[in-house]
């Protein structure tokens, strides 16, 4: 794996960790999420504005269909991502679906793209899977807050598989702009939640009273970082990137344990560093 891949990786891994904290403390519901959306259009338009001038694009009909698709892969994995939050810890619903993610990718990644990752890759898948465990498992009979955020965790990881498979398909196989793929998970939430601020005008109007500085820093890093995700994957198999991407499940876990004082925090720092250690044999491999 290249330093300017890792670099990429990583700096997207601490923007999605700072933009889940954010969206977890607002707690924020589908009118927070249409000003995401709204904030986010404005400020990445100048920059498809700018890659359609330099580098035009030839408008096909599969070029929107990948484009469709994956903004609704996105739309589905953050409404499912907002609604564990909604119903269990940060520190819970995070790690599950940032630890599940990885490993569906990449059997998916095997299956689809005929990639085959080395002995330390696979160890390394293990031990993301012992720290989910470790992470959720020992009072999933006792605490059902934990078992609610353990079920939308692997939800939420199995969409993010989705379309992280769908994405390199579209971007890595058939040489879809990375700009356009992620303005378009932007632009159809826009569109597709515009009855929101139709009908709840008032909810809107008091989240971006209350919330519009929140609404933008998500609106910058959500894109951003998984912009730089797509940028990584051209050069280096997804086999390797989606699992480093996992580092910011120690952030995360880092911010929920000591900015929310979420409970079970030996627990959660010893499976977060668990997780840590099999991303960083990924990242070896």
């Amino acid at each position: 794996m290249s330093s300017s891949a890792l670099m990429l990786v990583i700096t997207a891994a601490i923007l999605h960790a700072v933009w889940n904290l954010i969206t977890k403390h607002v707690n924020g519901k589908l009118a927070f999420f249409w000003l995401i959306s709204l904030f986010s259009a404005i400020i990445y338009l100048p920059l498809l504005i700018f890659q359609l001038i330099s580098t035009p694009i030839q408008y096909t009909g599969s070029l929107f269909l990948f484009g469709i698709i994956s903004a609704l892969l996105h739309l589905f994995y953050f409404v499912a991502l907002q609604v564990g939050y909604r119903k269990a810890d940060l520190s819970v619903v995070y790690p599950v679906a940032r630890g599940a993610g990885p490993i569906f990718s990449i059997i998916g990644a095997i299956l689809i793209f005929a990639e085959r990752p080395g002995i330390m890759a696979i160890l390394g898948s293990l031990l993301i899977v012992c720290g989910v465990i470790l992470m959720t498992g020992l009072k999933i009979k006792k605490d059902t807050s934990i078992l609610k955020g353990f079920y939308y965790g692997m939800l939420t990881g199995f969409l993010i598989s989705t379309y992280t498979l769908w994405d390199k398909f579209a971007v890595v196989t058939h040489h879809v702009s990375a700009v356009f793929i992620t303005f378009a998970s932007i632009a159809l939430p826009l569109i597709i939640l515009l009855p929101i601020p139709i009908r709840r005008s008032e909810e809107v109007l008091l989240e971006l009273r209350t919330h519009w500085k929140q609404g933008l820093l998500v609106a910058i890093f959500q894109p951003l970082s998984y912009l730089l995700v797509l940028i990584a994957m051209k050069t280096t198999p997804l086999s390797y990137v989606a699992p480093l991407r996992e580092l910011s499940i120690v952030f995360a876990v880092f911010f929920g344990v000591n900015l929310l004082k979420e409970k079970d925090s030996k627990k959660r720092i010893i499976a977060a560093l668990t997780i840590l250690i099999g991303i960083s044999l990924l990242a070896t491999a």
